[in-house]
């Protein structure tokens, strides 16, 4: 054997599943079109293993597609006792590591891009909050309308050996909600995982304005009046929630795959104590059946 052909042998050998992970999870994230405001999956969640793909596969396909159909059971509303199922389509469209149209990040450009980073703008939908969603606790706050939501967002992966991603995001509310959320968290493949099952798992945290927080947490003196809560007013802005997710992707054949998420978050700093909250711990558990090519 050659040299040259002995690098290579050497080469294939030593490349880590991982490499293989991270170019068939670019197909594997498959989340539903069923935001609330907000939603205790967290937000890596909705972009897992997507950074590790240049990493191990600097030629990327031109086009990864996904379809799908998920469900998932979550609180009524962000503070709920209530759960609730909901379900929708899956939509997966990656133009390199370009762009991209999901049901779970809507459509978005990455304008860096490198083997460690990437660095984005995206453009995604809230489906805001409504009084019918849990009348008994919810009777006379009013609704939160729906809003577009603008994201501005980066992920860095440490290295090829140790690939632990870090996860930022800032996202603009424009009406709805209204106010500035941000997102910090870091996430990374679990051992155990294969060419036939990946799991990853990390934790994040979450921030906001006080627009916002009052906005979803807050009780005005005449919401007060026609709910019967006590008037609450959230002081500042700060630190909303706090939590971890897990995601794993299990391939049944070649084409189908079947996706799990789950995540439980706690509502923290001063939204925890609104009269609304009726259970500060939220958990939501996701579940999809997609076809990729």
């Amino acid at each position: 054997m050659n040299d040259e052909c002995d690098y290579k042998v050497r080469v294939n050998v030593a490349e880590p599943r991982l490499g293989y992970l991270a170019i068939v999870l670019l197909a594997c994230l498959s989340r539903a079109a069923v935001a609330q405001t907000p939603s205790p999956l967290q937000e890596w969640q909705y972009t897992g293993g997507i950074i590790l793909a240049r990493l191990f596969q600097p030629n990327l396909p031109q086009w990864r597609v996904v379809l799908g159909t998920a469900a998932e059971v979550l609180p009524v509303y962000d503070g709920s006792r209530a759960y609730r199922v909901k379900g929708g389509p899956v939509i997966n469209i990656q133009y390199r590591d370009v762009a991209f149209a999901t049901t779970g990040e809507g459509i978005g450009y990455n304008f860096l891009r490198g083997d460690h980073y990437q660095v984005g703008i995206g453009l995604t939908y809230d489906f805001g909050r409504h009084e019918t969603d849990d009348y008994a606790n919810l009777h006379g706050m009013g609704d939160i309308s729906a809003a577009p939501v603008a994201k501005l967002f980066g992920s860095w992966v440490l290295s090829r050996k140790f690939p632990l991603i870090l996860r930022v995001d800032v996202r603009q509310f424009v009406g709805g909600a209204q106010g500035l959320v941000g997102d910090a968290g870091v996430y990374m493949p679990l051992p155990g995982s294969s060419r036939k099952f990946v799991m990853f798992a990390g934790p994040s945290i979450t921030l906001a304005t006080h627009h916002y927080l009052q906005t979803l947490y807050g009780v005005t003196p005449a919401q007060s009046l026609a709910s019967g809560h006590p008037v609450y007013e959230v002081p500042h802005a700060g630190t909303s929630a706090a939590g971890i997710g897990f995601s794993a992707t299990r391939f049944i054949t070649d084409r189908w795959l079947l996706n799990v998420d789950a995540a439980i978050s706690q509502i923290r700093g001063t939204p925890a104590h609104s009269p609304l909250v009726e259970r500060r711990t939220q958990r939501v558990l996701a579940l999809s059946v997609d076809y990729h090519w």
